[in-house]
């Protein structure tokens, strides 16, 4: 799974290894709260670890659906990638976020339903799976 994503950006992989538990609950929070619409958050590294979330304005959401205005992205050195909700539980990126992803970074998470510590996954900005420990 590394390989893949040093193939795709050849020289310049973050070395990120892990994220941050609380903001992971966060996450999963924030997928409850937003239920039963999507919420969509950029993510932001620090030495290594996912460790923020930056909500972008002008932000759409909906039941079935999230998108960001890729104008109101935040320049930022520090982005990881990306963090969504699929309030009907499947863990897998639909074609749309295959094309998204790119665009927001690396490491992407899909936050399902019923948003339990478990009910998530990640994925690197081509759509395959990828391990990312979870750090207290």
């Amino acid at each position: 799974m590394i390989g893949s994503i040093q193939k795709q950006f050849p020289g310049t992989l973050m070395n990120i290894h892990g994220i941050k538990k609380e903001l992971l609950t966060l996450l999963l929070e924030l997928g409850h709260d937003s239920h039963p619409n999507e919420f969509v958050a950029l993510l932001r590294e620090r030495a290594g670890v996912i460790a923020e979330l930056d909500m972008v304005p002008g932000t759409v959401t909906g039941a079935s659906s999230a998108s960001v205005i890729f104008d109101m992205m935040p320049l930022d050195t520090h982005r990881a990638g990306s963090a969504h909700s699929h309030p009907n539980g499947v863990l897998r990126p639909s074609d749309a976020d295959i094309n998204f992803f790119p665009r927001a970074g690396r490491f992407h998470l899909i936050i399902g339903y019923p948003y339990r510590e478990s009910d998530w996954q990640c994925f690197t900005a081509d759509g395959e799976p990828c391990r990312l420990d979870v750090i207290a």
